[in-house]
């Protein structure tokens, strides 16, 4: 473990060091403050600490007052599932309330030192799209790449479209439905992913972790997630994460390469959102990158509005 860093912001003083379990409902909370497009809970956040990969060199950080409270968060890690080695990334966000007074800067230089230890020669770090954060970014090296939207649907007041009987040969089941078996549904995340935008690449080849960290996890909503299976071939899903407090966020939506064009995704997708909404879920959350047109055209269909954008920005290390 890293020795804690101090530093000195005005009357108030910081210190970055390694999280514990005390500090999830802190780490939650900053992470609703500064993203409130993304889920965050203390037990979503404590299993994600216990299970993250080894590979990964997983080092979540908190900056903290003197008194203890969280003001600051950090994800950092090594993308060890990218095909290509040496990716880390650190993303760090602050509470809102407490910006300007160094905490950012002092998780970010622990990050790095964390990353280059452990052989890491990129760094990425998405930043949130406005001109203070996007110049905090320039000045500590960082590059902009590609970027993406978090949008927002209202349940409570959206027009979804109306649910349609699927096409002959096509059934709509739920995740819950593959509870004996998940396995079929790894194969389909994988081969989705696999060309998913991305900076990165990942390649999802081990089942037993995916079945620990994804369908084990504490936001992953069994009964919520849809999936479509074309004569008894899962081939496209809508993946659907809740917090608990109203909150829906589509995790994943894809269509296997050899189902594609055949509108099975929307056809997930939309009866995941009715579901969700009988399940008394009041806001629904995705992301899309911002070149992903087909499916900001599905999300545009659905009601989703535009809520921010993110950039991702890249670092050379060393």
């Amino acid at each position: 473990m890293a020795r804690p860093l101090p530093v000195a912001c005005g009357p108030m003083t910081v210190i970055v060091r390694d999280v514990d379990t005390q500090d999830a409902e802190g780490f939650a909370r900053v992470r609703r403050a500064a993203l409130p497009y993304m889920l965050s809970t203390a037990e979503q956040l404590v299993f994600d600490w216990a299970h993250a990969h080894p590979d990964s060199h997983y080092r979540p950080l908190v900056a903290v007052t003197e008194a203890g409270g969280v003001v600051g968060t950090a994800q950092v890690g090594i993308a060890h599932d990218a095909a290509e080695p040496g990716i880390g990334y650190a993303n760090v966000y602050v509470d809102p309330a407490h910006r300007g007074r160094g905490a950012g800067s002092l998780l970010l230089r622990a990050a790095e030192e964390h990353l280059a230890e452990r052989g890491a020669r990129t760094q990425y770090s998405w930043v949130l799209d406005a001109p203070e954060n996007l110049a905090w970014a320039g000045r500590r090296g960082y590059s902009p790449s590609r970027s993406a939207y978090f949008l927002r649907l209202d349940l409570t007041a959206a027009e979804l479209p109306p649910l349609q009987a699927p096409p002959a040969g096509v059934e709509l089941l739920t995740a819950e439905d593959f509870a004996a078996d998940p396995r079929p549904l790894f194969e389909l995340d994988a081969v989705t992913t696999a060309d998913e935008p991305s900076d990165v690449g990942a390649e999802l080849d081990d089942f037993a972790h995916w079945r620990a960290t994804t369908w084990e996890h504490p936001l992953f909503d069994r009964a919520l997630t849809t999936v479509a299976v074309v004569d008894g071939v899962p081939a496209a899903f809508s993946a659907a994460q809740t917090d608990g407090l109203g909150r829906y966020n589509s995790g994943m939506t894809g269509t296997a390469p050899a189902f594609r064009g055949r509108g099975l995704a929307k056809l997930a997708k939309n009866a995941s959102l009715h579901r969700a909404r009988a399940a008394g879920c009041t806001e629904a959350f995705t992301g899309n990158d911002t070149g992903n047109g087909p499916m900001l055209a599905i999300n545009k269909w659905f009601g989703y509005e535009i809520g921010a954008r993110e950039v991702r920005h890249v670092r050379t290390l060393g």
